[in-house]
């Protein structure tokens, strides 16, 4: 069995329910602008928000272009007509307050902790990461937190691991592991560092591309029996 010192864990939808934060706060963000919410318009949101960030993933636009413009882009399709600066402050208020928590993750991250050095590695917002970290607990259990907005660059951008890499005392690629759940921000930017990579898939998507995990869970408790030590109640 390998031996992992290092671990570097994604946040949303790994750590963090993503999912319900995003929900929740694009509930309030209508609310507060007088627009019905809907499982259309949310739908509809979450199509134009995953390719803007696959985009920023690539490179092919910029952070602010991205969070400034996807609720102006959404809002103008059902009639509304409103600043995108204006909107994302509004959102990311709500956002920030999103904390609730993937079941077992923040067990498993007071588990580890003895036994690894635990870092956060995520695309997003630096304040926002930072509330919702602190808010469920999990800020105090990791070693460093290195948000795409402080570092210049973003997963799965070699020069994001490279800047991870240089900031971390005595770290090795052999002994280093990231945790996540998207195949390309994740697992095909970690492979292209030099890192093994564990897939986190709940709801078991097929993979179909070229980017093959070392190592696939479906429950982060499943981590355990990988990095050989026993689940112990916190």
């Amino acid at each position: 069995m390998k031996k992992y010192k290092t671990l570097l864990f994604d946040v949303d939808n790994t750590l963090l329910d993503f999912d319900a934060a995003e929900s929740a706060a694009l509930r309030l963000l209508c609310e507060n602008q007088r627009i019905s919410f809907t499982t259309e318009l949310e739908t509809r949101y979450k199509k134009i928000n995953k390719g803007l960030w696959r985009a920023f993933e690539e490179g092919k636009l910029d952070r602010d272009e991205l969070l400034n413009t996807r609720f102006s882009m959404l809002f103008k399709e059902y009639g509304h007509e409103a600043d995108g600066v204006v909107l994302e402050g509004i959102y990311r208020e709500f956002l920030s307050e999103g904390n609730q928590l993937i079941e077992g993750a923040l067990e498993l991250a007071a588990s580890l902790q003895d036994h690894f050095d635990l870092y956060i590695v995520t695309n997003g917002v630096s304040r926002t990461q930072e509330k919702r970290l602190r808010g469920s607990g999990l800020h105090p259990l990791f070693k460093g937190i290195f948000v795409s907005e402080d570092t210049g660059y973003q997963k799965p951008m070699k020069e994001y691991f490279d800047y991870v890499f240089a900031r971390i005392s005595n770290f090795s690629l052999e002994h280093g592991l990231i945790i996540g759940d998207s195949l390309n921000a994740d697992m095909k930017g970690g492979q292209m560092a030099g890192l093994d990579t564990c897939w986190y898939n709940p709801n078991k998507n097929r993979n179909s591309t070229d980017t093959k995990p070392a190592y696939e869970i479906q429950r982060l408790d499943e981590l355990y029996s990988i990095l050989g030590i026993k689940k112990h109640v916190v």
